[in-house]
Parts: C-alpha cells; sequence; structure tokens
C-alpha cells in the first residue's frame, strides 16, 4: 500500500503544533503505560484503574468494562512502544504499537497501532483514552465481553456467540491443523487461533475495512508476509471468522475453509512480497481440498464452465484478478485456476517439490522473476512450457 502525505504550507502566525514532549515528561508517560500493562498481565484491575484519569468518570467506566471484557483472554505478554510523544501543557498524546501475545500459542507478539490520550494531575500521568490509530482496528475486547473455548489445537474467542458454536468452531480447526499438517512440511506454531466477531460488521472493525468487501467471505488470515525466516517466528496470525458467512456453509465447507486459511498461518513464513496470490491461494485451497473426494469439476466449477465453452484461460491469474470487487465469476476463477496449477505440480512433479517451489518462490528478492527462478531450479522448467502444460492440464481435467 501506498501511503500519500499532503504537506500544507501554513503562515507562521497560524497555529503552532504540538510540542515533543521533554525527556521528563516522556519517561513519566512511559512508566505509567508500563504500570497499565503489568496491570493487564497481572489481572489486576484496581492498579489498572489507579492509572486511569480520576477526573474522568466516562473513561474510568469503559476502562473497567474493557478490562473486564479481557478476562478469558490468555495473555502471556503485553507492552506499549510509544513511537511519539506530543504535549500541550497538561495534555498529551502518544501514537504506540500495542504488542501483546496469547501464552503458550505465539510464538512472536500481534503489533497494533494505538493513540492514547493522558493528563498530568498534581504531577502524575493518567491515561484518559485508547483507541486504535487513524486507520488502524480494533480489538476482539473492545467489542465486548470475550468468551474463550480451547480445542486441542486451537483457540477461539469470540463475542456475542454461544459456547456451543464456539466449541463446534474449534473442533473444526482442530480437524483443520493436522490435515495442514500432512501439506505442509517443516516448522510452524500447529495451532490455530480464532477470532469469532457478533456481526459482518464488527469483522470489518477487527480487519479495519469496510463491511461491504468481507461480507460474502467466510473468514480471512490476519498477518504480515515476512519471508523466511530461520525461526518460523512470524507475526501472530488470526484467523477472523464471519458469523453469518461461515454459518450459512455446509460442514464440509466449513472444513475447506477452516483447513485454507490454516495453511495461510502455517506458510507465513515462507510467505512474501515475492509470493503471487495465485499461488498463495492456490496452495491453500490444493492442501484443503487433498485427501477429500471432491472432483475437480466439484472444485472449480467456474473454471470448468469456462473450458468447456472453449475459453480456457491464456496466463494463470493475475493478483488484480483476486480482488475482491473483481466479480464474482472472475474471483472463483482465479482461486480454482491457482489450484488447478498447485494440483498440476503436485501431480507432475510431487507434492514435496510443490512446498519446495513455494519456498523458493516466497525467498527471492523480490517478486520480478520470482516464479521464474523457482520454475527452473525446483522443476527445471520454464514460464512458457509451465503455463502450457497447465492449460492443457484445465482441458484434461476440467474438459
Amino acid at each position: 500500500m501506498l501511503w500519500l502525505t499532503a504537506l500544507l504550507l501554513v503562515p507562521v502566525w497560524g497555529c503552532a503544533a504540538p510540542a515533543k514532549a521533554p525527556d521528563g515528561a516522556a519517561g513519566e508517560i512511559g512508566r505509567t503505560l508500563d504500570r497499565r500493562a503489568a496491570a493487564i498481565l497481572a489481572r489486576d484491575e484496581r492498579a489498572y484503574l489507579a492509572v486511569l484519569d480520576p477526573s474522568a468518570p466516562a473513561a474510568r467506566a469503559a476502562g473497567r468494562r474493557e478490562f473486564r471484557d479481557l478476562a478469558e483472554v490468555p495473555l502471556g505478554s503485553w507492552e506499549y512502544r510509544p513511537t511519539d510523544v506530543e504535549r500541550s501543557g497538561q495534555r498529551a498524546t502518544v501514537h504506540a504499537e500495542l504488542r501483546y501475545g496469547l501464552a503458550g500459542l505465539d510464538r512472536a507478539p500481534v503489533s497494533a497501532p494505538r493513540t492514547l490520550e493522558l493528563t498530568e494531575r498534581a504531577g502524575r500521568w493518567y491515561v484518559s483514552a485508547d483507541r486504535p490509530a487513524e486507520g488502524g482496528a480494533q480489538q476482539l475486547w473492545e467489542q465486548g465481553a470475550v468468551r474463550a473455548v480451547r480445542g486441542a489445537r486451537s483457540l477461539v474467542l469470540g463475542v456475542g456467540q454461544d459456547d456451543a458454536r464456539l466449541r463446534a468452531i474449534a473442533a473444526t480447526a482442530d480437524r483443520a491443523v493436522p490435515a495442514v499438517d500432512g501439506a505442509w512440511p517443516g516448522p510452524w506454531a500447529r495451532r490455530a487461533v480464532l477470532l469469532v466477531p457478533g456481526s459482518p460488521e464488527a469483522m470489518a472493525r477487527l480487519l479495519g475495512a469496510s463491511a461491504a468487501g468481507y461480507r460474502g467471505i467466510a473468514a480471512v488470515t490476519t498477518g504480515i508476509a515476512t519471508g523466511n525466516t530461520a525461526s518460523g517466528a512470524a507475526p501472530a496470525d488470526r484467523v477472523v471468522v464471519n458469523p453469518e458467512a461461515y454459518r450459512d456453509l455446509s460442514g464440509f465447507g466449513q472444513e475447506i475453509v477452516l483447513t485454507h486459511e490454516t495453511t495461510h498461518v502455517a506458510t507465513r513464513t515462507a510467505t512474501s512480497a515475492a509470493t503471487p496470490v495465485w499461488l498463495s491461494e492456490g496452495f491453500a485451497d490444493w492442501a484443503a481440498y487433498r485427501g477429500t473426494d471432491r472432483t475437480a469439476g466439484q472444485i472449480a466449477p467456474e473454471l470448468r464452465r469456462a473450458v468447456r465453452a472453449g475459453d480456457v484461460p491464456a496466463v494463470l491469474p493475475s493478483d488484480e484478478d483476486f480482488a475482491f470487487g473483481a466479480g464474482a465469476d472472475r474471483l472463483a476463477r482465479a482461486y480454482e485456476s491457482g489450484w488447478l496449477a498447485c494440483e498440476l505440480i503436485a501431480e507432475r512433479w510431487g507434492a514435496r517439490r510443490l512446498t519446495d517451489f513455494y519456498r523458493a518462490v516466497g525467498a527471492h528478492a523480490g517478486r520480478e522473476g520470482a516464479v521464474e527462478k523457482a520454475l527452473h531450479d525446483v522443476l527445471a522448467t520454464t514460464p512458457e512450457d509451465f503455463t502450457a502444460r497447465w492449460r492443457a492440464y484445465a482441458r484434461q481435467r476440467l474438459g
């Protein structure tokens, strides 16, 4: 994503920008945030309330409610890392990264940008507001009391959901994890953390996005594509479930969705900016359908329709073909084309070569040349040859 910044020149008699906080104030503010974090980790409500502005009853009530809504979240770490402190008299605005992890689940913390307002009273600084930074996403506990259900290989955190539904989602996630493990050799957490908000609109707020773009999407995985790391410690992933779209799926459909999303969790450290979407999404679908009794036509109905109409795609889908605004048919064909490409590699070269190919693409320095080099190094072929094979395979499997 490109960020464009507009600079406005103002006359010297205009309003002055807030001053950066002096070192002493910044230090006191930092210690206040440290006390807030320690209170949350220790589940010490009294200590938590002690750093809230005593002259802001609404903020204290909201803080008490949020503290209690966090009660079932199994936190292993919580800290604020200020990136900027602006002070104006007895008030300060802090831009910070909230970094938190779930005990026994996250190898690396979630990082969320926050904006905190603090007020100085009698020489002490108190928190008077804490909200997502501009353009940032809500956290689940900001939407209500979180219920936690642990599966054998999963943790499901929900708001506005009954326990029976959360247990059913955990059971499906528990089946997804070994299915992914069979498709993706190598180190990964082998656990899934799922968030189930109360509505599609609440889901969108967790993603910092518009609800319209996710209304028909049953689940998405949050996370940052970081490329290969020696430790496998990618920033923590969360599978965010759309409660309405997921509910409308069959049991089989729910298993496919959660296996697909869990595959993204497993492959995160091998996925980078060099990885085309057809490969990341195609591999996730390949892992999800692998071992099922579904035929190629059942897995790829839109692509089959195109092939039978004599409209075999000339090239593999572009990243733009996967945009939610691309249209349902085009989007379905893109996913199905990616799946078929991965199925071809697994059938022609073997499943291990498919994972080797995925890793080789993600390990490349950038998008340009990544697929071409991996095709040469891992599969001993060229983009032209692979595309021709893929088109022939489409006719063979779907014609």
